[in-house]
């Protein structure tokens, strides 16, 4: 199918006004606003702590997203998949208070168990109220932001992106409490976030009701079952990744991972923001065809440039945050290259969730989850940091195959 590019001024804004291209552009720029501010947090950061502090902080933040990650249930994806047919406030208000309820039980789980799970976040026992809370306060704006995103509100998913980058400012304060000032100031902007959100929300005259709603879970369940898997299986290694490197490389190699992947998310926040976006208007049934191929044909606009300039600068760049952190200019560059395949992924999978493909979803879920951990374990042993590198891009590039089988199996393109 030939995707139309858009001749004249009038066009191309006509174009830009769609939903999908609309939404995908603010997404993106939240996606941006928010790689940007986490550059110059990071720099900073980097500046002002240790690289075992850096190192500690980065694990304990990865703890607390594995945490959000598992108590998720599939009802952010439910919100969007439900938004349009079923009554928003009661939707919500289901969404915001299970996870959140899972999310803090995990917490108190984590923290009781956490010498056995993790020895060196023994740390989170001292300030357990405070790990809560912020957990508390992450889960809900996380489902807030899908919510703004369901509603084609995503300019105010630009504004909380925004207001994270305040973290930066608690950076200087906090830096006596060591990797804890780091984690502080990454917990405090989602407190001030939840805040705004909160009064984004009553604008868009949704007020969530401060109950359980029964029908919706139990209708939703079915899809939000096969998401729950799906997402856990697809973003779980981006949890469990730092604290693996942690155990294998140590602190220090932990943290010119997490600083080089910071800076390659840029790239990964592309496919995500169009994909996301196409997700949504296929929920509004918009025609996916040509939804799928206009949000294909401007990804690689958009990533083959940006992939060859950070390829070119990376260096520079990493240099910036410190010298510490330069040899990661290797993983920087192969990271970069698996944006390409990582795209086609994402593609697939707003494909399958539009289509309720549940079976589809998690096998390509469940193939780079187990792929991705486990190349990336054995690789880092044989090649170091490296290596974690070749895990991303052989297990994407196997997931675009694995794509392409599906696709052609199903005669859906």
């Amino acid at each position: 199918m030939a995707v139309t590019l858009p001749k004249n001024f009038s066009e191309v804004k006509r174009h830009l006004q769609e939903p999908l291209i609309r939404n995908s552009f603010f997404i993106m720029a939240s996606s941006l606003a928010a790689a940007g501010f986490g550059f110059f947090f990071w720099m900073i950061a980097a500046r002002l702590y240790s690289q075992a502090e850096v190192g500690v902080a980065t694990a304990l933040m990865s703890s607390m997203g594995l945490l959000i990650l598992i108590s998720r249930l599939g009802l952010d994806q439910s919100v969007i998949r439900f938004f349009p047919s079923r009554d928003k406030n009661g939707v919500l208000g289901t969404a915001i208070i299970v996870p959140t309820a899972v999310a803090l039980g995990a917490g108190l789980i984590f923290i009781a168990a956490v010498e056995v799970i993790s020895p060196e976040l023994a740390v989170v026992r001292t300030v357990a109220p405070l790990y809560l809370a912020f957990l508390g306060a992450y889960s809900v704006t996380w489902v807030l932001e899908g919510a703004f995103n369901a509603l084609r509100k995503s300019e105010h998913y630009f504004a909380l992106n925004l207001l994270y980058g305040s973290r930066i400012l608690f950076l200087i304060p906090l830096v006596f409490l060591g990797a804890m000032g780091i984690f502080s100031a990454f917990g405090l902007s989602f407190v001030l976030g939840l805040a705004l959100a909160l009064v984004l929300l009553a604008r868009c005259s949704i007020r969530p009701t401060p109950g359980i709603d029964r029908v919706f879970l139990r209708e939703a369940w079915q899809f939000s079952a096969g998401a729950y898997i799906a997402g856990m299986l697809i973003s779980a290694p981006n949890m469990i990744i730092p604290i693996m490197v942690l155990h294998v490389l140590g602190a220090e190699s932990t943290a010119s991972y997490y600083i080089t992947y910071a800076i390659v998310s840029i790239l990964f926040m592309i496919p995500y923001a169009f994909t996301t976006s196409l997700f949504v208007e296929g929920s509004h049934g918009g025609e996916m065809k040509r939804s799928v191929f206009r949000t294909l044909a401007s990804m690689f606009a958009l990533l083959i440039p940006a992939i060859i300039g950070l390829s070119l600068f990376g260096e520079q760049i990493l240099n910036l945050i410190g010298k510490d952190y330069v040899e990661g200019v290797a993983l920087l560059q192969v990271l970069a290259l698996s944006a390409l395949f990582v795209s086609v992924c994402q593609t697939f999978i707003s494909i399958a969730k539009v289509r309720s493909d549940i079976k589809s979803l998690i096998l390509l879920s469940g193939f780079v989850s187990v792929a991705l951990l486990g190349l990336g374990y054995t690789l880092m042993h044989r090649f170091g940091l490296i290596g974690m590198g070749y895990a991303w891009l052989g297990t994407y590039a196997a997931g675009t195959l694995l794509v392409g089988l599906i696709l052609k199996r199903k005669g859906w393109m």
